[in-house]
């Protein structure tokens, strides 16, 4: 069942807290097996990935070749429907315009003792991006992730996508091409994220890799980590919904139940002022399971890990929120703004009664990529900078040098470094020069 909690009663705290440090997240270890096919990949390069792709996915890349062509992109792009097609334009279309304006300004200045300091943006070379095959196969997440890094100017972006049986999923491949990627390869798991990493005889190496992943690649991606950068490693997706009495409560269990599809592990929350309105909701999702298509998943997500919190306003809803720190965040109130204003810490927040999370999953715009697990304390979804670096500049002339030097050689005195010393009193004493 559920947990329903309500703050009026003496051990919420205890109870709340319980619920908030519970562990989802219950993969097997695969740090091991990881290891080792990470060491195999970077001393044996394409033929690993030609050995674990018959194995596993039954395609003899070997023969057909690791690299995905055009032409094959393009002739499974076609198999698309045309509203499909169209429903991928506009999602494309909107999650680059979004990422468009996230886009940093350069700066260079001189300031009051005559230094001039500056900072300035250079995208990525190279980036690699993991994305699931066969019947988990989500185009959405291949525009989260190949627009933002296109945008920002990354010259070279690499796709690696398992094909099952040897087919290219069509909604994968129209998703490569409107984004813009012209480089993939037909390999998962594990070794993808290794080739990415370290490079093979038919795959360079990239500088950074992002995209979702099952637990070898996640865990792959935190042992490349280093070698390469990465994104935020994805845990199992969870969402928080504030509501009040006003909502329709079908609507509100249909946003729970959106996430609850997506594994047994996610997470759905419901935070309301009305116990009355919580028990509707209550009712309302059992009502909608037993016409879901994934019930089994849905069910035994909210059965072990949903639930229904009962507060006296919805004002003390924020510090609930901050605690938990979900990936995604609904205020289905009337003045969503004012409550928004008071979380700090949220993936993405969606205002009002007419913003399911779930439009963010395809078409408003910004990122779906988000921080799971509490990492929105300390953590962003997915965005223009996540592929781009910032290097600072700073430029002295004598006379700057001699107002600002001085402290650096106290410094560096006091710091037991007599080499970083000289190398600024040394100008000082020519300054004039």
């Amino acid at each position: 069942m559920p947990v329903s909690l309500n703050a009026a009663d003496k051990d919420f705290r205890q109870r709340f807290d319980a619920m908030v440090k519970s562990k989802r997240d219950a993969e097997a270890d695969v740090s091991t097996v990881v290891a080792q096919i990470i060491a195999d990949v970077r001393k044996r390069g394409d033929a690993v990935l030609h050995e674990l792709n018959l194995k596993f996915d039954k395609v003899d890349s070997a023969k057909l070749g690791l690299r995905i062509s055009q032409a094959e992109i393009d002739a499974a792009a076609a198999q698309v429907d045309p509203k499909t097609l169209a429903a991928l334009e506009t999602a494309a279309a909107r999650i680059r315009d979004f990422h468009a304006r996230q886009k940093p300004a350069d700066d260079f200045y001189t300031d009051a003792q005559g230094v001039k300091l500056g900072h300035r943006w250079t995208p990525l070379d190279a980036v690699g991006l993991y994305v699931p095959g066969g019947k988990a196969a989500y185009p959405s997440s291949v525009l989260m992730n190949a627009i933002p890094a296109i945008v920002a100017g990354v010259r070279r972006v690499v796709v690696v996508v398992p094909t099952p049986g040897g087919e290219l999923n069509p909604l994968v491949m129209a998703a490569l091409k409107l984004a813009g990627v012209h480089e993939a390869y037909r390999t998962g798991g594990a070794q993808a994220v290794a080739a990415l990493a370290y490079g093979t005889e038919s795959i360079a190496a990239v500088d950074k890799i992002t995209g979702p992943g099952n637990s070898f690649v996640v865990t792959a991606k935190r042992q490349v980590f280093g070698q390469v950068g990465i994104d935020n490693p994805a845990g199992p997706s969870e969402i928080l919904v504030v509501a009040d009495a006003k909502n329709d409560p079908a609507w509100i269990a249909a946003d729970l139940l959106s996430q609850a599809e997506h594994d047994e592990v996610a997470q759905s929350v419901l935070i309301t002022d009305d116990a009355g309105f919580a028990e509707q909701v209550g009712a309302a999702v059992r009502q909608q399971l037993s016409t879901m298509p994934r019930s089994d998943i849905a069910s035994a997500s909210w059965e072990k890990f949903g639930a229904l919190i009962t507060v006296p306003q919805l004002d003390d809803a924020a510090p609930l929120v901050d605690a938990i720190a979900p990936e995604h965040l609904e205020l289905a109130i009337d003045e969503p703004q004012g409550l928004a204003a008071k979380v700090r810490h949220a993936g993405a927040i969606f205002l009002g009664r007419h913003t399911p999370e779930a439009i963010g999953d395809y078409v408003a715009g910004p990122n779906h990529v988000l921080p799971t697990a509490g990492a929105a304390r300390f953590a962003s979804g997915l965005n223009l900078l996540d592929f781009m670096k910032r290097t600072t500049l700073v430029q002295c002339d004598p006379a700057s040098l001699q107002k600002i030097g001085p402290a650096a050689v106290t410094l560096a005195d006091a710091e037991g470094l007599f080499g970083h010393a000289l190398s600024v009193s040394i100008r000082l004493n020519k300054g004039a020069a």
